[in-house]
């Protein structure tokens, strides 16, 4: 039996077992990849950057304002952010619910959005909830209908808007129409 084997056991980390193997602070600058990133908010259109006014979405969740992706559809006929074909019939209308100090909500467990919720929307019928809500109140119950307006659906329909533990699609710097340099020039430029 070898004795003294437990000499070096430590109770805490050293420093270079915080860096080297739990994934601690990194010495130098940040990579290119964490540099260039930027947030796009939820309540904000892909293609103008802006807050939307009529929000529509396609089948990956692309927030985009139905005023500026209609042009450019018309001129380009793909998706602004992934550069894939996209048709206007496969465009969904959003219904977000607002709370009285006008802010988007839930509007079955009336808890606001933030940039760390959840977020889902049925394809079928528009209406945009927390996937806490679908999860507990859908897909646990096998109930398959809206939860506003009891329009069936099934699991497919169910479109991610935000997902707090995928943040690489909200990311401005690699949204085609940006890396491309698409525009379409408006009457007043």
């Amino acid at each position: 039996m070898g004795k003294r084997q437990h000499q070096k056991d430590k109770m805490y980390l050293t420093y270079t077992e915080w860096t080297t193997l739990y994934g601690g602070k990194k010495s130098g600058r940040l990579s290119l990849e964490e540099e260039k990133f930027k947030r796009l908010p939820l309540d904000h259109c892909c293609l103008s950057l802006q807050p939307f006014e009529i929000p529509y979405c396609d089948q990956d969740g692309n927030i985009f304002d139905f005023g500026t992706l209609l042009p450019f559809l018309k001129k380009y006929k793909i998706n602004p952010v992934t550069g894939k074909p996209l048709e206007l019939k496969s465009l969904i209308k959003l219904n977000f619910h607002k709370n009285n100090e006008e802010e988007f909500e839930c509007p079955v467990l009336f808890k606001p959005f933030t940039n760390s919720s959840h977020i889902a929307a049925i394809a079928t019928t528009g209406n945009v909830y927390l996937m806490e809500a679908i999860e507990q109140l859908n897909v646990k119950n096998h109930n398959w209908k809206d939860l506003i307006t009891d329009k069936p659906f099934e699991r497919k329909d169910i479109i991610v808007l935000q997902d707090p533990n995928d943040l690489l699609k909200f990311n401005i710097s690699k949204f085609y129409h940006v890396v491309n340099s698409l525009r379409v020039e408006s009457e007043g430029e």
